[in-house]
C-alpha cells in the first residue's frame, strides 16, 4: 500500500476525499493541466477548480463514483449549488442519457462504510493519480 493508515474512520475518509478529487480534476485535465468547468464552460488550472459533485457529496452510495464528479469551477460548485441542471446535461452527453436517472437511483441505497473502505478507496485513486502523471 502506497498511503499510511489512518487513525481513525473520520481521517480515512478525508483522505478518500482528498485522492478522489485529486482524481477526477486531473482526470478532466488536458495535457496543459486546464479542465473546462462541466457547468459553465469557463477554462481553468485543474488545482484551480473543485471536485463538483451532481448528486450531493452526502449520499455515500454515489459519493465515489467518477461518473457523478466532474471539474467544475468554484463559484458553480459552491455558490450556485453545483448547477444542477446543467451538470444532468453534461452527464447526459458525456455518458449517455440514461446516467442520471441511474446515479439518482443509486443515491437512494443505504451505503455504510468503514475505516478500511475508505482507506481502500483512498488507495485505489492514490494510485489511478500515480498512473495519470506518468
Amino acid at each position: 500500500m502506497g498511503l499510511n493508515r489512518s487513525k481513525n474512520k473520520k481521517l480515512a475518509k478525508k483522505k478518500a476525499d482528498k485522492y478522489f478529487s485529486l482524481y477526477i480534476r486531473m482526470r478532466d485535465a488536458d495535457v496543459r493541466g486546464l479542465v473546462k468547468c462541466c457547468t459553465s464552460g469557463k477554462v481553468m488550472h485543474w488545482k484551480e477548480a473543485d471536485a463538483g459533485h451532481y448528486i450531493s457529496r452526502r449520499f455515500e452510495s454515489t459519493r465515489y463514483d467518477p461518473r457523478n464528479c466532474h471539474a467544475q469551477s468554484k463559484q458553480e460548485n459552491r455558490f450556485y449549488n453545483g448547477n444542477q441542471l446543467a451538470h444532468q446535461k453534461y452527464i447526459q452527453n458525456r455518458y449517455g442519457h440514461d446516467v442520471a436517472e441511474e446515479l439518482y437511483q443509486k443515491s437512494l441505497m443505504m451505503c455504510k462504510r468503514t475505516k478500511e473502505d475508505y482507506e481502500f478507496i483512498a488507495e485505489e485513486y492514490y494510485q489511478k493519480i500515480k498512473e495519470l502523471e506518468q
